[in-house]
């Protein structure tokens, strides 16, 4: 079983940057793809990025292509997410996931509330 905690979430202005840290509790994570997701309220999950075991192949949601950046360092069994240039519509709950298939993923972090102010 592996445990996932999210740290780094906070208030931020339009424009401004943050970097959200996923520390997982076994080294087993090294071998599984991860991902961000995030969940505003009333909208529906959204995968916000994935990235391989190795961290050489990554993907991303259209709506942060080229503001965010996911990245992990498998020494430290911890995966990053630094978000760049934010936008109001970024405003969620982000979590990280482990195991991942597709939209779906065996372990999950408890979330880290991320806020945009314009």
């Amino acid at each position: 079983q592996v445990q996932l905690v999210e740290s780094g979430g906070g208030l931020v202005q339009a424009g401004g940057s943050l970097r959200l840290s996923c520390a997982a509790s076994e080294r087993t994570f090294r071998s599984y793809a991860a991902a961000w997701f995030r969940q505003a309220p009333g909208k529906e999950r959204e995968l916000v990025a994935r990235i391989d075991w190795s961290g050489s192949i990554t993907s991303y949601a259209d709506s942060v292509k080229g503001r965010f950046t996911i990245s992990r360092d498998n020494a430290k069994n911890t995966m990053y997410l630094q978000m760049n240039s934010l936008k109001p519509d970024d405003t969620a709950v982000y979590y990280c996931a482990a195991r991942v298939r597709g939209y779906e993923a065996d372990y999950w972090g408890q979330g880290t509330q991320v806020t945009v102010s314009s």
